[in-house]
């Protein structure tokens, strides 16, 4: 299974959102800091905007942020909302070509569970979960100083 373009640049835009908390992003630094085009990237943000993922901000000093706290943007949701469909082979598809095999076949359920724990695993994670820790701030020297002669 691969996923789409569109849900690259989604998560992408979202971890990138996650990693600047609260401040407004632009396209334009997304799509430099990953050499991606603006074009699609709009397309993404306007995703995003609509299903209330990220709030967005018109103007001249405008841009975009997470509408939500990194620990409420689900994973799975996110790639399901981006994903066009998971149809697996044809078979899964109600409008694909009919298979001779459809009676006898177990492929079928084999990918079609494959599909469930993958989306699973996802379900499992947040925007939070998949952000770097923010590194441990060192503790003052006047503060260590006193933790000795304490």
């Amino acid at each position: 299974m691969r996923l789409t373009s569109f849900t690259d640049y989604t998560l992408r835009t979202l971890l990138h959102l996650g990693t600047n908390p609260g401040r407004l992003v632009t396209i334009q630094e997304i799509a430099d800091l990953h050499s991606i085009s603006k074009n699609h990237l709009m397309k993404v943000v306007n995703e995003l905007a609509r299903n209330g993922v990220i709030e967005t901000v018109r103007g001249r000093n405008g841009g975009f942020r997470l509408a939500h706290a990194p620990e409420d943007v689900n994973i799975g949701a996110i790639v399901r909302m981006s994903e066009s469909d998971f149809y697996m082979a044809e078979c899964f598809d109600p409008g694909g070509t009919p298979c001779g095999l459809v009676t006898a076949c177990g492929l079928k359920g084999v990918l079609g569970s494959a599909t469930a724990a993958f989306l699973a695993e996802l379900d499992r994670h947040t925007l939070a979960t998949l952000l770097p820790e923010p590194a441990p701030r060192e503790m003052p020297v006047i503060m260590q100083q006193r933790r000795k002669s304490a």
